[in-house]
């Protein structure tokens, strides 16, 4: 799974990419639809989902995937983990932030990952043990090692609103050492900016397999670490997610811990 793989996912977002940006000025005429409370999809999601999951049947026929739109289809030791439009309420509501993150999976290992932000032409990409690349050139995770003058992004997940108030408790004691917190939109960039040093750390609950899987690889290749509300590993089964380098990641994830933002989040 390696250049050709690549290529291929590459080609898929791109195609996907190209779909999404057909749509961003007729965003009004769009059939726009609510999944659950608060969680928002249009048929653009569903035009590109289809679109990558043919390129990659054409190269892959044996795998699995696992799509946003479309659910669990096949059974496989390789799964593709897509996410046609991650931040579709930023599409919707003419925000130019959003991307296509395509990730496969070796059992529930991502082993490559490729996040397309169309409207930058951005392609940011990892396979497992390659380091990770933004338009092909090598990129590294930021070094801060500290909270101090550290730029974090977090999310406020639909399905994780009842632990708001935890939440808005643990960015306020964030905030008293950091510079700033980011909130944009997109798990799936979001990841790719903590991965090219953009921003210093990412946490959020209430994600999917979809929204970060890709992103995991991203910031794992450039140097960093990925790990759950309690430094372990189980983010695609519980949802939670804190990704940056080494040392500020286990800042973030203890501060998540001591406002008692990880026990609402249990």
């Amino acid at each position: 799974m390696q250049k050709p793989a690549l290529n291929v996912v590459v080609k898929a977002a791109r195609r996907a990419g190209d779909i999404i940006l057909r749509h961003v000025g007729r965003i009004d005429s769009l059939n726009v639809f609510e999944k659950a409370k608060q969680d928002y999809a249009s048929e653009v999601d569903k035009l590109a989902e289809v679109e990558i999951i043919k390129e990659l049947k054409r190269a892959f026929p044996d795998h699995a995937f696992l799509a946003e739109e479309s659910g669990q289809t096949g059974k496989s030791r390789f799964t593709w983990v897509i996410d046609p439009l991650d931040g579709t309420s930023n599409f919707l509501h003419g925000i130019p932030h959003f991307c296509v993150s395509i990730a496969l999976l070796d059992q529930q290992e991502p082993v490559l990952g490729v996040v397309y932000d169309p409207m930058r032409n951005e392609i940011f990409s990892a396979v497992k043990g390659s380091g990770a690349q933004l338009n092909e050139r090598r990129i590294r995770i930021g070094q801060r090692a500290e909270l101090k003058g550290a730029m974090l992004i977090t999310g406020f997940a639909p399905r994780q609103r009842s632990r708001a108030v935890k939440q808005l408790e643990c960015l306020g004691a964030l905030l008293q050492e950091a510079e700033d917190v980011r909130r944009t939109g997109s798990a799936a960039l979001d990841l790719a900016y903590v991965a090219c040093g953009r921003a210093d750390a990412y946490f959020e609950a209430g994600v999917m397999p979809w929204d970060i899987a890709a992103g995991v690889l991203l910031v794992r290749e450039a140097g960093g670490r990925c790990c759950d509300y309690r430094g372990g590993q189980d983010m695609f089964k519980n949802g939670q997610i804190v990704a940056s380098n080494l040392k500020l990641g286990e800042a973030v994830q203890k501060m998540i811990v001591s406002t008692g933002y990880a026990n609402a989040c249990d």
